[in-house]
């Protein structure tokens, strides 16, 4: 099997020893992303969940662009939440990120904390062409 890395300046650069995402077979695993802004490297939204699950899931668009893929392709997904009382919240931005499509399958947990003091985190895995 070989493995492919997937980098796009349309999301924030790895801040550690991983790369954005891998294409393995037909398969893409997408690193978890938060709400930091690629060209600023700085959160977003102010503490502010709802403006930070949208960047992160912009930050996730551009991925799957980049390996050509697009949101239909995802099959399952994680989010990491801080504060599970956050949870509605985020999911209404998350649930109009996949209107009109089959939502992936996905866990969701809360953590003890997130790098960059950020309030939520997500990973994909989507299907590509091989």
């Amino acid at each position: 099997m070989t493995k492919k890395r997937i980098e796009t300046n349309q999301a924030p650069a790895a801040i550690g020893p991983y790369c954005q995402a891998v294409v393995a077979g037909e398969w893409l695993y997408c690193s978890g992303q938060l709400g930091l802004d690629p060209n600023e490297a700085e959160m977003v939204g102010g503490g502010d969940i709802e403006a930070e699950t949208r960047q992160v899931l912009k930050n996730l668009d551009a991925v799957l662009e980049k390996a050509g893929a697009s949101r239909g392709d995802v099959v399952k997904a994680t989010v990491y939440l801080t504060d599970m009382n956050e949870f509605s919240k985020m999911n209404q931005v998350y649930a109009a990120f996949f209107e009109g499509l089959v939502p992936p399958a996905r866990a969701t947990v809360q953590v003890a904390a997130l790098p960059k003091g950020a309030k939520v985190e997500i990973d994909f895995t989507a299907r590509v062409e091989g």
